[in-house]
């Protein structure tokens, strides 16, 4: 019997990964110079810009895995109030053209996010449910 809350579980954990990891892939074929500049233009080094990819490469990853998974998700999470704080305080309180909030892909990669930090990865994870590496 498959039980519907590990079954969720897994998906959100998948979805929110891979989703992220994508962005993390794109950042690693044309570089982190745009957060880079970002960040300096907040007074911040722009060498800070490579944790990027502990955000988006190494965190999506164990999050796809299950392994580490709630560490993980609280960094997707650190990852995506920085990215918003940089790039899009502007919109933070805008409703696009059909009435929905500007950021909602970002939103939902936030709250995706530390929902898995909260609940865990579930049983279809390498951690396992109370596993030694969930």
């Amino acid at each position: 019997m498959i039980r519907s809350d590990d079954t969720g579980k897994f998906v959100l954990r998948v979805a929110v990964g891979v989703l992220i990891l994508l962005h993390g892939i794109s950042k690693l074929s044309s570089g982190v110079g745009f957060i880079s500049g970002q960040l300096a233009s907040q007074g911040l080094p722009g060498a800070l810009a490579y944790l990027v990819f502990i955000g988006e490469i190494l965190a999506p990853v164990l999050l796809i895995a299950g392994i580490y998974t709630r560490p993980a998700a609280w960094i997707v999470v650190i990852n995506m109030i920085v990215a918003i704080w940089l790039v899009h305080t502007s919109q933070l309180f805008g409703l696009n053209k059909q009435g929905g909030w500007n950021l909602e892909l970002q939103g939902m990669y936030l709250f995706g996010a530390m929902a898995v930090a909260l609940m865990g990865a579930g049983r279809f994870s390498v951690g396992g449910t109370g596993g030694r590496y969930n």
